[in-house]
């Protein structure tokens, strides 16, 4: 039997435990994960249906159906694991955004080609976690001087006149306006971003990922969300047109984070 066990977001869950059993409820076999969340058996089982049961220490147990082949086979592909607590919201309260463990990136097309990424390092924020979800809130600041694409060059021509105009508007914003249940573990944040001088109705993709305790007694949650913007919505309009028509730079920019918030009104450390 092989199979992989991942997180929901892709990361390998270590020493996760398959267990399988027959139709009548009698364990066959029994295998641990790997470092990188691979579980291989060679031991061949008889043709048949089989329960299979993935668990991990901090993850709610997920159970699939198998069917072993002739050849004493299966290949069970991807098992995915969501945290605990992954299925509702963290308990009500004030959260404080963990920059240290946390990341606001940015990406946008080059030369019709590839994509630049680039993250912002200096931020901060609180989420206001409602008894009704959909009252729940979030803001959230971010120094727009922080951009870091990896190039010294690049990031001076961003925080000039032609982009984030940084002597300007030094903050980038964001306050949400309303929340929205979009699936079992899903939200549509709706908020306001303001940036560049300008504020705009920005809607955020946002998956809950779980709760746990962190090394230093707290507890944490964890958020991954995503955005689309144009450009041209907060006045920032440069390019370079090339010969073949092709903008230098993309009009649209992908915004992907990945929010680790700690709960209470302040950080550990």
């Amino acid at each position: 039997m092989r199979a992989r066990v991942r997180t929901r977001d892709g990361w390998a869950v270590q020493h996760a435990v398959l267990t399988v059993t027959d139709m009548t409820g009698n364990q066959i076999l029994r295998a641990e994960a790997d470092d990188e969340g691979f579980v291989r058996s060679a031991e061949p089982l008889p043709a048949g249906p089989y329960t299979v049961i993935a668990t991990a220490v901090g993850y709610a147990p997920a159970a699939s159906t198998a069917m072993v082949t002739a050849s004493g086979r299966a290949d069970l592909g991807t098992l995915v694991l969501a945290r605990q607590g992954g299925v509702e919201l963290p308990p009500p309260g004030a959260w404080t955004i963990d920059p240290m463990h946390s990341t606001v990136a940015a990406s946008a097309q080059h030369l019709g080609m590839t994509s630049v990424h680039g993250r912002f390092t200096e931020f901060g924020g609180r989420i206001e976690i409602a008894q009704d979800s959909e009252k729940s809130s979030v803001e959230a600041v971010i120094k727009a001087e922080s951009i870091n694409t990896g190039n010294d060059m690049r990031d001076q021509h961003l925080r000039s006149e032609d982009f984030l105009n940084i002597e300007t508007y030094p903050d980038i914003t964001y306050r949400s306006t309303g929340v929205d249940v979009a699936g079992p573990d899903r939200w549509t944040v709706h908020g306001q971003l303001g940036m560049h001088g300008v504020v705009r109705d920005v809607d955020l993709d946002l998956t809950y990922l779980g709760t746990g305790p962190d090394p230093w007694g707290g507890v944490r949650a964890s958020f991954r969300a995503t955005a689309e913007l144009r450009r041209s919505d907060f006045a920032m309009n440069y390019n370079q047109v090339l010969q073949a028509g092709i903008a230098a730079v993309g009009t649209t920019l992908r915004v992907d984070l990945d929010i680790q918030a700690v709960q209470g009104e302040s950080l550990p450390f």
